[in-house]
């Protein structure tokens, strides 16, 4: 009989807390609440400010554990990555930013175990879909215009720079 159970939490990047519902929680399950709690902030710091997932997979007879974070939403990247604490409620005619193509590319990447674009291509496409539906222009231009430029191949060089990452296995 297996004696896994899992506890799924959302935190803010870097900042879980040992207080509830986490603490108690895993206090039950007879773990260090404090030993978790930085494990969770240690892998979850380069999100701070973001909300985020957060698995502990716990060996209820053994208490040895092990933490899976998840990926914050295509959208909170996408805030984060320009600044905003959140989109506008007019995202045709208000613009909160603009991001290089680069870090579009670096979004898609970030997201690939959720996304079901086969091709770095169509992952990027789809990130520039959020960025345009938030209020992100991409190198000064609307994401639809960018979309086209990738489907004509302006982009083809530095998405190419990039392919080797997106082709490596998952882990």
């Amino acid at each position: 009989m297996p004696s896994e159970k899992t506890v799924t939490v959302q935190v803010e990047g870097g900042k879980a807390r040992p207080g509830p519902p986490l603490g108690p929680m895993l206090s039950q399950l007879g773990l260090n609440v404090k030993q978790v709690v930085d494990e969770i902030n240690e892998k979850t710091k380069q999100f701070e400010g973001m909300t985020i997932p957060v698995k502990i997979i716990i060996d209820t007879k053994t208490k040895k554990y092990r933490i899976e974070v998840g990926i914050p939403t295509t959208t909170a990247l996408l805030l984060k990555a320009v600044g905003a604490k959140e989109p506008p409620g007019d995202p045709m005619h208000q613009k909160i930013g603009d991001l290089p193509i680069e870090k579009i590319i670096e979004i898609a990447l970030q997201k690939k175990p959720q996304l079901l674009s086969k091709t770095l291509k169509a992952a990027v496409k789809t990130i520039l879909g959020s960025a345009r539906s938030i209020g992100i222009t991409v190198d000064g231009k609307d994401p639809k215009q960018v979309t086209r430029e990738i489907e004509e191949g302006l982009y083809d060089a530095v998405l190419a720079k990039y392919e080797e990452e997106w082709e490596k296995e998952e882990e």
